[in-house]
């Protein structure tokens, strides 16, 4: 139960809050408060009770973020923990930290500290910065050293580089890559980071000023932590509090929740390249020779080591010849990502190709341990410092050995998924093969992934953490949580609650289905109607955003298109995606029509405010994509369960993305448009009729027009 005197801090912040900045209250927005407060309040300081989990989805326009913080920060503050704000979107993850955390401090008497967490990737290395501006032979030692090809190092700009050590000697700038005056592209920013197995840690002559290392041991001293996703999934999969506080002592809000599932599955996938892990290991080879030279390991420790590489290259010039057979015998391959594929059934592989993964596997784990202990040898030497010459090739050659270790123990994950056989209690591992050709031939991928992540969050999140909340403006599909239970293995005892937007959708909007008398799958003259289309449908609208569910389509439609309206479009393969939508927003500022086309990534986390965006086109209902493999394993799987794969996974999935795209429409209050969907499905079959259900109550016009490929409407 709630405390009194934690309540009271809630309440009085609230009010605080709403009188400082002249708001009225919203009744969605204290529903949130009570319900993550209360939920939280379960939460036992012995340990003894299950942590609690609180599932709010709450529409745009309910304020959520500001609901979660007042909810979240006293409780924890009770408590004695920290809290952990986990974003999908660097956007979401500014907004929080640049925005509604300062109007909380500044608008209420709440008082907590707070800093954002990056992933080692965000900040500069001193070391690798000194080694670029030491010049060119330090360069091409640069590249020996990092096991990095020149095309990934790039020539790299001096002039940056000397500019940045300019600013960080006068303390203008702490490395941080989003802190830089202006954007630092790719190719520049690639050679100055390392990953955690390049960095030598308190051994480096840097330590003491490391730019990561200082905002890491900021975060031990705060109440509050921003962070994202991907940060809070690695630090779990290391074992928790290795990055981020402990996870027994913190309270999790994992705003955007919905991709939580899909980006933990990214997070426990593996993959390796045949052809390309054999040029490895010729590399590795060759760096043993040198450390046997610099007499860094012991004559016993390279052979040991060359031979299992032997055994290596055998076992994966065995392997190939297996992939190839399963090659040659396939009469067609599915298509995903550009790339040609099979993906095995429910991820079973046959016999011979365990067999041969099994031995892959253990000479992997042997070549990582040796590799391990190298590290460990070289780490001691640095440590010691008792012979300074060995000491700095100990240090120079520790980076290199490490991404070679992390190289090996990556290898080993995959073949050790293909190896085993997944227990008939859970979902199965999906398991596929892909085919790529390019300049140096012909190489086989290998993937493996976890097709839910029930499994990997139930071990590493909901039993481990103090307490979680969950939020995002969709998180249901056709009214249920089901999916989001299913594919996060949420707990029996987490708390749900959906949220209505406050927003008029009635009066504010108008979904419309034209007649089109056309299956989307006949793809030609679907496409043919809605080109047909769209030069009288926005005639009237200057701004608007055509959302694909297929690249294919959308660049058949642009094709189509008369040139003077051609030139009205702003596709997203031609810009990124913050450059494309200034472009959209300075077009309509200046009096012009301006149509974006986009796919499913604009679907979701656009916000065109007010005369930005007035109408929403969408081509089709956004069914997922049919040969995803860890799709087509999942949908396998639920078929053996005795359920439809369709109704159960295909159709609820569909309704989330629609009512997603839909909702780029409806961004404040005051906004207001149309939604044309070209889908007559969502008429005329049961599942459409589900799915129309499901979506915000908007003023409909179904059928009222009818498109025909000999004119426009």
């Amino acid at each position: 139960m709630l405390a009194d005197e934690v309540k009271e801090r809630i309440q009085s912040a609230y009010r605080q809050l709403l009188e400082s900045r002249e708001l009225t209250p919203r009744y969605g927005q204290r529903q949130m408060i009570a319900e993550i407060a209360n939920t939280l309040a379960s939460i036992d300081s012995n340990n003894n009770s299950e942590p609690p989990v609180c599932v709010v989805e709450a529409g745009t326009g309910t304020g959520k973020t500001l609901a979660y913080l007042l909810a979240v920060l006293p409780v924890a503050q009770e408590l004695g923990c920290k809290v952990v704000i986990a974003t999908a979107t660097v956007a979401l993850q500014e907004q929080v930290i640049l925005k509604d955390i300062p109007e909380l401090l500044k608008g209420s008497d709440l008082d907590f500290s707070v800093a954002l967490a990056k992933g080692r990737g965000r900040y500069l290395c001193l070391s690798k910065l000194d080694m670029l501006l030491a010049g060119n032979d330090s360069m091409q030692a640069m590249m020996d050293l990092y096991g990095e090809e020149p095309d990934d190092l790039g020539s790299g700009d001096l002039a940056l580089y000397e500019n940045m050590l300019k600013e960080l000697g006068a303390g203008n700038w702490k490395g941080d890559r989003d802190a830089w005056k202006e954007p630092i592209a790719d190719a520049n920013w690639r050679p100055l980071t390392v990953d955690r197995y390049q960095c030598t840690g308190s051994n480096c002559s840097n330590f003491r000023n490391c730019c990561f290392y200082q905002a890491r041991n900021s975060l031990d001293k705060v109440d509050c932590i921003v962070s994202n996703h991907d940060l809070v999934l690695t630090d779990l999969a290391m074992g928790g509090g290795i990055i981020l506080p402990d996870p027994e002592k913190s309270i999790y809000i994992f705003d955007e929740a919905h991709h939580l599932p899909f980006k933990s599955n990214n997070h426990f996938s593996a993959y390796t390249r045949i052809k390309a892990s054999l040029v490895w290991l010729e590399r590795c080879e060759s760096l043993l020779l040198q450390l046997a030279k610099e007499k860094l390991i012991e004559a016993s420790q390279q052979h040991t080591l060359q031979k299992i590489i032997l055994a290596l290259r055998s076992h994966s010039d065995e392997a190939w010849s297996l992939f190839q057979q399963t090659l040659g015998s396939l009469e067609r391959l599915d298509n995903y990502g550009n790339q040609p594929q099979y993906a095995y059934d429910l991820g079973i592989v046959p016999e011979a190709v365990r067999n041969v993964a099994t031995n892959l596997s253990a000479e992997y784990a042997r070549i990582t341990n040796g590799l391990q202990d190298i590290a460990s040898d070289l780490r001691q030497t640095m440590d010691e410092g008792e012979d300074l010459h060995k000491t700095r090739l100990a240090e120079q050659w520790y980076p290199i050995l490490g991404t070679n270790t992390d190289r090996a123990e990556a290898n080993r994950v995959l073949w050790s998924s293909y190896a085993k056989e997944d227990p008939e209690s859970g979902a199965p591992n999906a398991r596929w093969l892909s085919f790529i050709e390019n300049d140096a031939g012909l190489d086989i991928s290998l993937s493996s992934s976890p097709v839910l992540a029930a499994e990997n969050l139930q071990e590493r999140l909901w039993r481990c953490c103090a307490g979680a909340v969950l939020t995002s403006a969709t998180l249901s599909a056709l009214g249920e949580f089901d999916m989001l239970r299913l594919r996060a293995g949420l707990p029996k005892h987490t708390h749900y609650l959906s949220i209505p937007s406050p927003f008029n959708f009635g009066v504010a909007a108008t979904l419309v289905v034209p007649k089109m008398n056309c299956e989307p799958s006949d793809n030609e003259k679907h496409t043919k109607l809605i080109v047909n289309s769209l030069p009288r449908l926005l005639s009237e609208d200057s701004a608007a955003l055509m959302l694909f569910s297929s690249r294919r389509q959308m660049l058949d439609v642009m094709q189509g298109l008369p040139r003077k309206w051609l030139s009205r479009v702003l596709c997203q393969d031609d810009y990124q995606k913050a450059q494309l939508l200034k472009y959209h927003r300075h077009r309509i500022d200046q009096g012009e029509q301006s149509v974006i086309f986009g796919l499913a990534s604009f679907a979701e986390g656009v916000d065109l405010l007010g005369k930005y965006c007035t109408h929403v086109l969408i081509a089709k209902i956004p069914f997922a994509v049919p040969n995803d493999p860890i799709e087509m394993t999942l949908s396998a799987w639920i078929e053996l369960q005795g359920q439809n794969a369709f109704m159960t996974l295909a159709v609820p999935e569909a309704a989330f993305r629609l009512v997603q795209a839909s909702g780029r429409l409806l961004r404040s209050e005051t906004d207001s448009g149309r939604i044309t969907l070209f889908d007559e499905r969502i008429i005329n079959r049961r599942y459409g009729k589900a799915i129309l259900n499901s979506m915000p109550p908007y003023r409909k016009e179904i059928f009222e027009e009818e498109l025909t490929l000999d004119s426009s409407l």
